[in-house]
């Protein structure tokens, strides 16, 4: 057990959480604000390749999070994270030289392939005792950095985008240079085991696991729904000026970050993720639903402000739901899997998004989002933890 139990606050998993916030930090700035503004304005490429690229970026990061899991289990974590963000930073470096699209879409594809590593293992250095507290933590510092990457990048864009670019050259090569600190040899408690012996286990969990398969779609897929049509919903339907829906993510994502640790620790004090998923769908669903009739400003407020902590509530007891599935000894190769599950949504929730917006209209994707949330709600009611917690210790004790 002293193997499994390993504290997140220390200098290593330290270590871990500043390289996943220089990370995220480059996803949210490069992804969010820079390849738009830099393709089409620098560039001089079109629309189209521009969106290609981003597809190329989240296509690259999702689908080989499940390679990467199963490297981790085998070699070094430090060799993979190292690799990663090698890859990250020459697809970087490539960028001002990518008037081709072939060229700008590989650039991006890379960006994507070198962020993927950090994830998966900083996840499998949680602990299983106090995990939501330890989940509330990581995923305070990938908000974070998620979050502050695109307001500093608009910023910067305002004044200068060599200047911007640079940043996010120098932001890689300084999370390259941490990654040479991690210490080298594979996760305590890890063992080597065939690939197709793991994937027979792997496939073991999934069939256990197999009520949870659609919601892990369906989160995503809801939340990533809302991404191409929220700057056009906040401007045009509540009739926000840009820094007013500034402010309103800012609100959002503030509640979400403070409320992340001590809704963790408070899941894990209760014993139990129930609740916290129940209720933070179902208040997730209602707000959106509230948005939908088209409030005021200050009204818009308060509705994120309960968003934020509706996603706080649910991130940590999410995962520490979904982590009972992992095998103990494949944690890179479980986790991969799982993220890369969970990764679908997030590629087909634009175009789900982007087709009801051009179909039926904008609020209708928020209308239908809402809806998601809400059924996903019901769907925790009904979900039969006592099963889980019977399964929960049955791989404990295969593990």
């Amino acid at each position: 057990m002293a193997s499994i139990a390993i504290r997140w606050f220390n200098a290593e998993n330290v270590l871990f959480s500043a390289i996943l916030f220089l990370v995220e930090f480059i996803r949210g700035a490069g992804v969010i604000s820079f390849l738009p503004i830099y393709g089409e304005k620098t560039l001089g490429l079109s629309l189209d390749v521009i969106g290609i690229a981003v597809t190329a970026h989240y296509v690259t990061d999702t689908v080989l999070k499940l390679f990467i899991g199963y490297l981790l289990d085998r070699i070094s974590a430090h060799i993979v994270v190292q690799v990663g963000l090698v890859l990250t930073t020459a697809g970087i470096a490539i960028l001002p030289y990518s008037q081709s699209p072939w060229l700008f879409i590989a650039a991006s594809a890379l960006f994507g392939i070198g962020i993927s590593p950090i994830w998966i293992v900083c996840l499998t250095r949680v602990s299983n005792q106090k995990r939501a507290t330890q989940m509330g933590f990581l995923y305070t510092i990938w908000f974070i950095g998620l979050g502050t990457g695109p307001i500093v990048a608009n910023v910067l864009l305002d004044y200068t985008r060599s200047g911007t670019y640079m940043m996010l050259l120098i932001a890689s090569a300084a999370a390259l240079v941490l990654s040479l600190l991690m210490k080298p040899g594979r996760a305590t408690g890890i063992a080597t085991i065939p690939f197709k012996e793991q994937m027979r286990i792997l496939q073991h969990k999934l069939s256990q696991m197999k009520l949870l398969l659609p919601g892990m779609i369906l989160q995503t897929t809801g939340a990533s729904m809302l991404v191409p049509i929220l700057p056009s919903f906040a401007t045009d339907q509540l009739g926000l000026t840009g820094a007013q829906y500034s402010l309103l993510l800012v609100v959002g994502g503030g509640f979400t970050v403070a409320g992340l640790m001590p809704l963790g620790r408070l899941a894990d004090k209760l014993g139990g993720k129930k609740w916290f998923l129940v209720i933070g769908f179902f208040c997730f669903g209602l707000m959106l639903y509230s948005l939908a009739w088209l409030p005021s400003f200050w009204q818009c407020l308060l509705l994120a402000a309960i968003l934020g902590l509706s996603y706080a509530a649910v991130l940590p007891a999410w995962n520490a739901l979904l982590a009972s599935y992992v095998p103990v000894k494949q944690q890179g190769l479980g986790w991969g899997l799982f993220s890369t599950v969970e990764g679908i949504g997030v590629m087909i929730g634009p175009i789900v998004g982007g087709v009801i917006a051009s179909r039926i209209g904008v609020p209708a994707v928020v209308w239908y989002s809402a809806a998601l949330f809400g059924l996903i709600g019901l769907f925790y009611l009904w979900f039969p933890f006592h099963h889980f917690k019977e399964k929960q210790s049955d791989s404990r004790k295969k593990g």
